[in-house]
């Protein structure tokens, strides 16, 4: 099948994020535990109260908690080869860079950002052909951070449904899953995930040269 631009474009936006994981360890989200009590014939549940303890407070998510984030990570989608790099934090920012690549082609080009934002962590991406012609025309977009636990962070889109989420499910501390969920105006749920495996410095893969 030979793919336009478009068709690429919209296959390749199902695949990203690339951005991703590994030990959300050290975040903790807002909300406290429940309990349930009998009430007639059903249950009710209600807040718990610690009376004796006061409430541990909730840290704030920053950059440093996405440090495991550094280095190279290689995924397979399909025939096609994902690759992603991300470099330390700096300056308050942190860059990835991704490219996916099928019979020895560049399909896309993605550049991203992890930066400390207004309301929290966001996460900013744009895509590039291989000439480095943006398709996105009004500027990248802009996922915010949503919810983070131990194994699970999530990115949602406030805007629209072009990515409407990116989750990122840790395996272990070199493998992650990346789960993209697109929701275009007229149609149905599309979902693509993709495993990534930490690469380690030396010679490329036989996999990265397709």
């Amino acid at each position: 099948m030979i793919m336009t631009g478009t068709m690429i474009h919209k296959m390749i936006r199902g695949a990203i994020f690339a951005l991703a994981g590994a030990s959300f360890v050290l975040l903790v989200l807002p909300g406290g535990a429940a309990r349930q009590r009998p009430t007639g014939a059903g249950t009710q549940t209600e807040p718990l109260h610690e009376e004796s303890t006061p409430p541990t407070p909730v840290a704030r998510t920053t950059l440093a908690d996405f440090a495991w984030l550094e280095g190279r990570w290689e995924g397979v989608w399909g025939p096609r080869i994902a690759h992603q790099v991300w470099t330390p934090s700096r300056a308050g920012v942190m860059l990835g860079t991704f490219q996916l690549i099928e019979n020895n082609k560049t399909l896309v080009i993605e550049l991203f950002s992890l930066a400390d934002g207004p309301d929290g962590i966001e996460l900013r991406l744009r895509h590039f052909t291989p000439t480095l012609l943006a398709w996105e025309k009004t500027g990248p977009t802009i996922l915010k951070l949503a919810s983070a636990d131990p194994k699970t962070v999530v990115f949602e889109n406030p805007v629209d449904g072009e990515p409407k989420r990116a989750v990122i499910q840790r395996i272990d501390a070199d493998t992650y899953i990346s789960r993209s969920e697109i929701l275009p105006e007229t149609g149905q749920l599309q979902v693509t995930e993709i495993t990534y495996r930490r690469q380690q410095d030396g010679p490329p893969s036989r996999s990265s040269r397709r």
